[in-house]
């Protein structure tokens, strides 16, 4: 299985993670309206760095103004952090539709790129087996 890993690289992680962020962007669009929901994030680039460190993801902020850590735990997920609203608004929803859809836009197309280069990948290792 190491050596699947090695052969695979980082791009196995970089799916997962960014399936993740996939799940929480869309959360956060489906409750746009929801008074009081509070937009949540992952830092990607902190998380695949640090999986590729040491196995073990740690958080790290790029910038306080964006983003700040959570404070809440729910069910492991510490990694989330929460969205800096530009606008704030008057029922304390920090969703900014706009800003979720450019996210989770370039979030699916990164995922499609990801899943393209474990394609190529897979086709390899099946041409290699096959003596190709």
């Amino acid at each position: 299985m190491d050596r699947l890993d090695q052969y695979f690289g980082v791009h196995g992680t970089a799916l997962a993670l960014r399936s993740q962020r996939m799940q929480i962007l869309a959360s956060n669009i489906a409750n746009a309206a929801t008074p009081g929901f509070k937009a949540r994030d992952i830092n990607f680039q902190a998380l695949l760095a640090g999986e590729q460190q040491n196995g073990a993801a740690r958080l790290v902020t790029t910038n306080a103004a964006h983003l700040r850590h959570s404070t809440s735990h729910s069910g492991g997920q510490d990694e989330l952090l929460y969205r800096q609203p530009v606008e704030a608004s008057l029922d304390g929803n920090t969703v900014e539709l706009a800003t979720e859809q450019l996210q989770f836009a370039e979030t699916a197309i990164r995922y499609r790129s990801t899943l393209g280069l474990l394609g190529a990948r897979m086709r390899e290792l099946s041409a290699a087996m096959k003596g190709e």
